[in-house]
């Protein structure tokens, strides 16, 4: 398995060296999706895998508009497909 080679700086919000790689999955492919480089999104891809990655990434909480197209057209996986999507459908407006 490659090493994980990401900036700590996209985890401004947690103790990144007390972080679990593997059980935080979702939020490392969210958040190399996010705010990652392109190096950094290869790097993941190299890490957890394609698979792992399209299931984490359909599964996450929240993607903007703009990474959610990305997503969806380098995963090859409808929108509709997203947690987050599906989400902002049923989401109220004032």
């Amino acid at each position: 398995m490659e090493k994980l080679n990401i900036r700590k700086e996209l985890f401004w919000d947690i103790d990144f060296e007390r972080f679990n790689k593997n059980s935080n999955k979702n939020l490392i492919i969210e958040r190399v999706f996010c705010y990652g480089t392109i190096e950094e999104l290869k790097n993941i891809f190299l890490y957890y895998g394609i698979e792992t990655i399209k299931k984490e990434i359909r599964n996450t909480g929240f993607l903007d508009n703009k990474t959610l197209e990305f997503a969806s057209t380098l995963l090859n996986i409808p929108i509709t497909k997203f947690k987050c999507y599906k989400k902002k459908q049923s989401a109220p407006t004032y």
